[in-house]
């Protein structure tokens, strides 16, 4: 694992966290907790739409990047991204408020659409390229937020979604271009072999992630049926912190995956992850820490008064954010040596116990309980995955704790560029 890679790679995310708790703020001031609502469960339905897009368009397609031209996996996912964007939010729209019915539909189709292209540099070990991008789609959609709504004059919710499918279609077309300009248009071809193959490891990679996702938002559906749209308002902000946080770790997560799909040696892949692991939970508990020592009132300032429960969220969400920024290294690496069962019995167990609690706690404790159902469930599903990768190799204190020598070197290092 190169070190220019993981500190451009970790620059990138710290980058993303800003530009993440810059918009959250933004958004819980402008629209209050009900837009910040609106927009929690139109993001849910969004992520839920892309657990079926990327059966083609997500780590099936950096599996095989390396394995097959891209003039031969490339047209399944762009096929796929426009089928599942516009059937599924069509079977959603017999659920839900059709108000945001034709934004779901444009944002389901362009973001896998481009997804599909960055999933592809990564399976072709591009990692600025998957770094470039994804730090460009915050910025880009910050950018357009404030030309609509200071511009253009749209100050409704609307202009976040709007905002939004502008930069996913600016960034899927330079993306594009990018990827297509090296490719034969007349070796374009739909293998049946190779659509099954694509097939058959992007679902069971996408049932385990979707299982997990669930634990990560089903207490927003549970919130909204319970307590109301406010409160789902309320809750994101939390949950948006801790999302912040994994940049870090989901980082790290895909430059390791990048690395193991293409080394044959275990033994060098097992190393690796556990410098993952050292990074990740170390960067995670810090990140922790100070946002635990920022005063309450603080968040109440910054988001505003509907907001003042935020630092308490964060306090019963702590453990979990910690456990699955560690656990999702672990995960990534399952995922390289294509050992995905591990991955969906961990999140049946956690889905499980998530669905299970909540008809009881949140009913009863309302945000606090959604808070201690969630990080219960994060700390029982990244548990499993400990259990497992332990079994593979001896556990050692020092996989998460910096030794002497590192400090050293890290010093050393920070001496010699000042």
């Amino acid at each position: 694992m190169k070190q220019n890679t993981i500190l451009k790679t970790f620059v990138s995310r710290f980058l993303i966290l800003i530009l993440n708790f810059g918009l959250v703020i933004y958004s819980a001031n402008m629209w209050g907790s009900e837009g910040k609502g609106v927009i929690s469960i139109v993001i849910a339905d969004l992520t839920i739409i892309s657990f079926f897009a990327n059966i083609f368009v997500g780590s099936s397609m950096s599996y095989f990047a390396s394995k097959y031209k891209v003039e031969q996996v490339l047209p399944f996912a762009y096929v796929w991204s426009i089928l599942i964007g516009i059937v599924i939010p069509v079977i959603f729209n017999f659920n839900h408020a059709s108000e945001y019915f034709g934004y779901l539909i444009l944002l389901s189709v362009l973001s896998s659409l481009l997804a599909a292209n960055i999933n592809l540099f990564v399976g072709m070990q591009n990692i600025k390229m998957f770094n470039l991008y994804t730090v460009l789609q915050q910025i880009i959609h910050i950018i357009f937020i404030g030309i609509i709504i200071y511009i253009v004059k749209i100050t409704s919710v609307n202009s976040y979604f709007i905002a939004q499918i502008i930069c996913f279609g600016v960034l899927f077309l330079i993306s594009a271009f990018q990827v297509l300009k090296h490719c034969q248009f007349s070796n374009i071809s739909f293998s049946k072999s190779i659509g099954a193959k694509l097939f058959d490891y992007g679902w069971k990679t996408q049932l385990s992630a979707f299982l997990q996702f669930l634990n990560y938002r089903l207490s927003f559906y549970f919130l909204e049926y319970f307590k109301g749209i406010v409160s789902v308002g309320i809750f994101s902000v939390g949950i948006a912190f801790s999302e912040a946080v994994w940049t870090v770790s989901r980082s790290l997560s895909v430059i390791l995956y990048a690395d193991v799909v293409n080394n044959t040696d275990s033994n060098i892949a097992i190393q690796k992850t556990k410098i993952s692991l050292r990074i990740s939970f170390l960067i995670t508990l810090l990140f922790i820490i100070v946002m635990l020592l920022i005063p309450a009132e603080l968040y109440s300032m910054i988001f505003g008064k509907d907001f003042s429960q935020t630092k308490e969220i964060i306090l019963f969400l702590s453990p979990g954010i910690l456990a699955i920024a560690v656990s999702n290294i672990i995960g990534y690496y399952f995922a390289g040596i294509n050992k995905l069962r591990i991955l969906n019995v961990k999140a049946i167990i956690g889905l499980i116990f998530t669905v299970v609690s909540s008809f009881y706690i949140i009913p009863r404790w309302g945000i606090r309980g959604a808070c201690i159902v969630t990080s219960i469930s994060y700390c029982i599903s990244s548990a499993i995955l400990f259990w497992r990768f332990y079994q593979l190799t001896e556990f050692h204190i020092q996989d998460y704790v910096l030794s002497k020598t590192e400090i050293n070197l890290l010093l050393n290092k920070i001496v010699k560029k000042k």
